[in-house]
C-alpha cells in the first residue's frame, strides 16, 4: 500500500513526541542516521554505519584520524620483521574497560584468537584469516605471525572491524551475546540499543584520555525517511545528520542554524562490465562505453554537483591511488570503437544497480540515456538485496554469471591501495568469494597485486600499484564513473563530529555549545 508522507510540520511534531523521551540535556548530542544498524560486534558487521557508530565505545590498537591518516589508539608502536611474517605490538599501559577489567596483551590475544577461528563463522574472518598465531609477549607487548607476508597487515589492524573487546564481556556473554552487549575502551560506554528507535552511549569517567570525552551522551537515531531527518535538523531536534540527501542539501544549506558539509571521500562509484560475456571481452567495447558517458553531467543529474568525475582506478585519499583521468567524453570516438569492435549498430544489453534508492535510480537511467546515443540499449534494474545478493555475490559459476553491466560502489576502508583492488580486480576474486563483478583477469596486474602483498619497501609497493592501476585503466573493465562527495549537517553550537572519506565517523572531539 503507497502513503502519502506527512507535511514537513507534521513530521516534526511526530518526532517532538517520539523524542520526549529520554530527555535530553545540554551536552547530550542527537545525531539522525539514515538506517538501522545490524550489530554491536564489529567482527561480524559488513555495514558501514554498524562500525562507524560503534566507534563510541569500541577501540582498536591502530585507527585513522578524519583524513584517513593511520595513527596508534591502543598501541603505542610496532616492528614487522624482515621477512614480512611477524609483528610485535607495544600496548599503551594503564588503560581499563569499561567493566573495570585491565586492556593488555592478553586481550589483544583473546579477540584475534576469537576472529581468526573459522568455527566462530564472523564476517570478518577473511580480513585476518592470514594470521597464524597471536601471543602474549608480555602484558604490553603482542606478537602476530602471519601465514604468509602482508605488508597492509596494520592497515588491516587499523580497520575499523579490529576492535578490541573485554576478554571478561565476551566470556560473559559469550561470541554472539557480546553483539547486544559491547564492552571497549572507547569514551562512551554502551547504554541501551532500541534496534529501529535508537542506540545510546554515555560518557565513560574511567576514559584514558584525561578531558576526554567533552558531552555526556551520543543518541543515534536511525531515521530512513529523508524528509524526517531534515525535519530533524530543522526543529533541532538532532545535532547532527548523515548522509543528507543530495535533493535536500539546498534546504538545510539556506538554514541559519545549520552548516552543511561536503567532504572529500574514497566511495568510488563504477559501472562493471562482465568481461568474459560478448560484447564486453573486447576492449574496444569497454572504451567506447567509458567514452559515450559524460560524467560531469552524471555528478550534476545524479550527484546534484556533489562528486567529481573519477580520476583513476583508485580514489584521491587511499594511499598509492595514481591519478589516470578523468576518462573523456567523446561520444564520436565511442561510435567509431563500436564499428571497429563489429557493433556499427550497437547492441542490447542490461544494467543493473546495486541500490534502489533515490540517486541509484538516477544513475542508471541516466547511464541508460548516455549509452542509448551510442546505439547501446540497456534494460535497467535496480536490485533489492536479496536480488543483489543471489543475482550477482553469490554466483558460483564464472562461466554462467548473469551479471552483464552492474553499477556499485566501494570504500577501501584500510586506507591503501590493496583493499581497492583486490577484493575488486584479482582475478582470485571472482564472486562468490569477492566482488570482482567484471570476471577481470589479467596476470600482470595480479603478479604486481600479489608482490606489493609481500613487499616492506614502499617505494616498490608504489611502483608496483602504479603499474597495476595503469594496465586497469587501459583494460577498462569498469566505466569509471565518479567518486562522490560525503553530505552531512550539524548545528552550528556542535563541533568536532566527522564524516570520515570512508562514510565513517570521526567524533574524539564532539562537543556541544
Amino acid at each position: 500500500m503507497r502513503t502519502h508522507l506527512p507535511p514537513l510540520a507534521a513530521v516534526a511534531l511526530a518526532l517532538s513526541a517520539t523524542l520526549a523521551t529520554p530527555a535530553f540535556a545540554a551536552k547530550d548530542v542527537v545525531a539522525a542516521v539514515a538506517s538501522t544498524f545490524t550489530t554491536m560486534d564489529p567482527y561480524d558487521a559488513n555495514d558501514t554505519l554498524s562500525q562507524a557508530v560503534v566507534k563510541s565505545f569500541y577501540q582498536g590498537l591502530f585507527g585513522f584520524d578524519k583524513d584517513m591518516k593511520m595513527v596508534p589508539v591502543l598501541a603505542e608502536s610496532y616492528q614487522a620483521s624482515k621477512d614480512g611474517l611477524t609483528y610485535t605490538v607495544k600496548l599503551k599501559k594503564g588503560i581499563k574497560f569499561h567493566d573495570g577489567t585491565d586492556f593488555n596483551a592478553a586481550a589483544v590475544k583473546a579477540n584475534f584468537d576469537r576472529v581468526t577461528n573459522p568455527e566462530n563463522k564472523l564476517k570478518r574472518f577473511t580480513l585476518y584469516k592470514n594470521i597464524a598465531r597471536t601471543e602474549v609477549v608480555d602484558p604490553s607487548t603482542v606478537k602476530f605471525t602471519l601465514h604468509e607476508p602482508f605488508s597492509p597487515f596494520i592497515n588491516s589492524l587499523a580497520h575499523p572491524s579490529g576492535v578490541i573487546i573485554s576478554p571478561a564481556a565476551l566470556q560473559k556473554f559469550g561470541s554472539k551475546g557480546i553483539a547486544q552487549n559491547p564492552v571497549g575502551t572507547g569514551p562512551f560506554k554502551f547504554v541501551e540499543w532500541k534496534q529501529t528507535d535508537y542506540l545510546k552511549v554515555a560518557k565513560f569517567d574511567g576514559y584514558w584520555k584525561k578531558g576526554y570525552p567533552k558531552v555526556d551522551t551520543i543518541t543515534f537515531r536511525p531515521v530512513a525517511d529523508n524528509n524526517s531527518r531534515s525535519a530533524m535538523m530543522q526543529t533541532g531536534e538532532a545535532h547532527f545528520t548523515f548522509p543528507v540527501p543530495y535533493e535536500q542539501a539546498e534546504v538545510l544549506k539556506g538554514k541559519p542554524n545549520l552548516e552543511l558539509v561536503a567532504a572529500p571521500s574514497i566511495v568510488h562509484r563504477y559501472m562493471s562490465m562482465n568481461t568474459l560475456q560478448k560484447p564486453f571481452d573486447n576492449v574496444k567495447v569497454r572504451e567506447a562505453i567509458n567514452y559515450a558517458i559524460n560524467k560531469d553531467a552524471l555528478a550534476k543529474v545524479a550527484f546534484s554537483g556533489y562528486a567529481i568525475p573519477a580520476e583513476g582506478v583508485v580514489p584521491k585519499g587511499v594511499e598509492y591511488a595514481v591519478k589516470l583521468g578523468p576518462w573523456p567524453y567523446d561520444p564520436a570516438k565511442a561510435r567509431q570503437l563500436l564499428k571497429e569492435a563489429g557493433y556499427p549498430n550497437g547492441f542490447e544489453t542490461q544494467l543493473w544497480s546495486a541500490y534502489n534508492h533515490t540517486t541509484g535510480q538516477k544513475v542508471i537511467q541516466f547511464l541508460q540515456q548516455q549509452l542509448a546515443q551510442v546505439g547501446i540499449k540497456a534494460s535497467v534494474q535496480a536490485l533489492e538485496t536479496g536480488q543483489r545478493v543471489e543475482k550477482v555475490e553469490s554466483a558460483q559459476d564464472a562461466a554462467t554469471a548473469p551479471v552483464r553491466m552492474y553499477y556499485v560502489g566501494w570504500s577501501a576502508s584500510t586506507g591503501e591501495a590493496d583493499w581497492a583492488l583486490r577484493p575488486l580486480l584479482a582475478s582470485e576474486s571472482f564472486p562468490p568469494k569477492m566482488f570482482n563483478t567484471a570476471y577481470y583477469k589479467n596476470p600482470e596486474v595480479d603478479q604486481d597485486i600479489a608482490k606489493a602483498l609481500v613487499t616492506t619497501d614502499g617505494a616498490e609497493k608504489a611502483k608496483l600499484y602504479t603499474d597495476a592501476q595503469k594496465r586497469i585503466w587501459a583494460d577498462a573493465p569498469w566505466a569509471f564513473l565518479v567518486t562522490e562527495k560525503l553530505l552531512s549537517a550539524h548545528a552550528k553550537g556542535l563541533s568536532g563530529f566527522y564524516v570520515m572519506p570512508d562514510a565513517s565517523f570521526n567524533f574524539d572531539d564532539v562537543d556541544l555549545k
